[in-house]
């Protein structure tokens, strides 16, 4: 096996002492609130059937912020909600889970609620009502904020949308002037490809991030064919995320692209009724031990193996541990 050197962003910062223990990380996108529908049998047309109905916090972004908190990430969330009782709610949910809010309150705006439908084989849909969600604005964004950040994660949804696509490329722009990576996960493939796979291609090509998470789906909608490989025409690092079969790493080196490292990283099967929020709970695991890593200055290859396992732990964990309703108050 050839010695892979990954590109730049990916090596040790010498801009500032490493940190083995806490990294800074910055969130920016959706806090929503979650209404989650789990019926014990197919829905029947015209009738009631039996089932769990939760309200919960949700969001991509929040929900991979929370858990790199947990994990021992110093973790800031800047996102938006409405001036409402829901949008309260979110903040001080968050907030009691270790993460800093810079949230900001949208007069005219709701909350974002996202309907999500687990149905008995464990098939997710979405009806997404971003409301406030999507009315972040780069006005919103604060300079401070961004200094001496590590990493920046963004779900594709902070790319989308007026004003938060702007917001979310104000960001971008902030955190590589702070010499930080960047992290990008595809997120869902319609919000993605409402604009065609060509202009997808473009934004994900613009971003330029140092690492890229994705599905298989999402790999195979955005590249338009079944090759995961060439997710590294867009970063130098991709973990595509399988569920339950594991997760695929691909690394680019440094050498004009012309050495490339796959592997594979197997997980446990988990048996769960609602795999909401798994994958960016894997993100942030991911992430945690990949930086802490980096940090100490470890082997590329076992270093990426090693953050993918955390990558599903933190996954399993998410699935396995109780999510609280959401207190209104």
């Amino acid at each position: 096996m050839p010695t892979l050197r990954p590109s730049g962003p990916l090596r040790r910062s010498s801009r500032r002492p490493a940190r083995a223990v806490r990294p800074r990380i910055l969130v920016i996108g959706d806090l929503v609130l979650d209404a989650v529908l789990v019926p014990s049998r197919p829905l029947e047309r015209g009738t009631d059937v039996p089932g769990r109905v939760a309200l919960r916090q949700g969001g991509s972004a929040a929900n991979t912020a929370r858990w790199l908190a947990r994990l021992g990430a110093r973790t800031t969330l800047v996102a938006a909600v409405g001036r409402d009782r829901i949008g309260r709610a979110l903040v001080e949910t968050i907030r009691t889970e270790g993460v800093t809010p810079r949230v900001a309150r949208i007069a005219g705006h709701r909350s974002g609620r996202i309907g999500v439908l687990v149905t008995p084989d464990g098939e997710r849909s979405f009806v997404a009502d971003r409301g406030a969600a999507d009315q972040l604005a780069p006005s919103h964004l604060r300079p401070a904020w961004f200094r001496g950040i590590d990493l920046l994660h963004l779900p594709a949804y902070s790319l989308l949308g007026e004003p938060l696509g702007l917001a979310g490329r104000a960001a971008i722009e902030a955190a590589r002037a702070e010499n930080a990576l960047v992290s990008l996960d595809l997120a869902s493939i319609a919000p993605l490809l409402a604009r065609g796979r060509r202009a997808a291609r473009a934004l994900v090509a613009w971003v330029r991030a140092d690492i890229l998470f994705a599905t298989e789906a999402e790999s195979e909608a955005l590249l338009g064919r079944y090759a995961v490989d060439d997710l590294l025409e867009f970063a130098p690092l991709a973990i595509v995320k399988r569920g339950a079969e594991g997760a695929t790493v691909l690394l680019r080196s440094s050498a004009a692209g012309s050495e490339r490292l796959k592997f594979e990283v197997a997980t446990r099967p988990v048996t769960t009724e609602d795999s909401t929020g798994a994958g960016d709970a894997f993100d942030a695991g991911f992430l945690v031990a990949w930086l802490a890593a980096r940090a100490a200055g470890r082997p590329v290859v076992s270093s990426l193996r090693r953050a993918a396992v955390a990558g599903h732990r933190t996954a399993i964990r998410h699935l396995t541990s109780a999510r609280p309703e959401l207190v209104l108050g």
